[in-house]
């Protein structure tokens, strides 16, 4: 039997006037509300179809429900593992057929299926693959920045797939870590970049100049 160990054919993804989003959060949801008031401002070309959260207590559904944008809430606590949790997940997503589903602030692992390979989007605030994995969110995150003594951190757009904070990196924007920081100055600090990041990312992916290589992305010329 031979074996097929030739790499996988680049994927670029078409030029679109408008993305068609889906957005999931489990909190707050300030990644929610900016990308709101991107879209709002002109800066985003997009449109969010529906916002779904993993919880009914879930901060930023008011966002949505301020926007006029639906919403659905699939509470991971009634589902007996993460694998019906994800397929509830993505077949509101499938009746919607967004370009990509962006989670905001989503503390669940998804499992991925292949009709949305690509097509997830995750933010996550240090630079990966640095304090990146299971358990590295929120303030977790910064509290380990500033104990192992960085000097630098910021936020990673990436591809989202079956694994914790793995998928291939679309951009990243690095902040200082101060001599003063405390995990809260810190956060807000990276929050800043993580608001020109998502956008950013998500207008290169409507401008058709995002190109995967195996884990490489490549940010192509207008």
């Amino acid at each position: 039997m031979t074996l097929n160990l030739a790499p996988a054919p680049p994927v670029r993804f078409p030029k679109k006037e408008k993305l068609r989003l889906v957005v999931l959060i489990s909190g707050g949801g300030t990644t929610l509300r900016n990308l709101i008031q991107k879209i709002q401002a002109r800066q985003l070309p997009a449109e969010i179809l529906l916002v779904i959260s993993s919880t009914a207590k879930a901060g930023g559904l008011r966002f949505a429900e301020e926007a006029g944008i639906p919403t659905v809430v699939v509470p991971f606590k009634e589902y007996p593992d993460q694998e019906a949790f994800s397929r509830e997940i993505f077949e509101h997503c499938r009746q919607l057929n967004p370009d990509f589903v962006v989670m905001g602030g989503f503390l669940k692992r998804l499992v991925i299926p292949e009709d949305f390979t690509l097509r997830v989007l995750n933010i996550h605030p240090a630079l990966l693959p640095a304090f990146g994995g299971h358990g590295y969110y929120g303030r977790h995150v910064h509290e380990a920045v500033l104990k192992f003594g960085a000097k630098v951190s910021g936020c990673t757009v990436h591809f989202a797939d079956n694994e914790y904070d793995h998928g291939p990196i679309i951009l990243q924007k690095a902040v200082p870590v101060l001599d003063d920081d405390t995990p809260e100055t810190l956060a807000a600090r990276v929050f800043e970049k993580e608001c020109e990041a998502y956008p950013e990312a998500l207008r290169l992916l409507a401008a058709g100049r995002v190109q995967v290589e195996g884990r490489r992305v490549r940010i192509l010329a207008d």
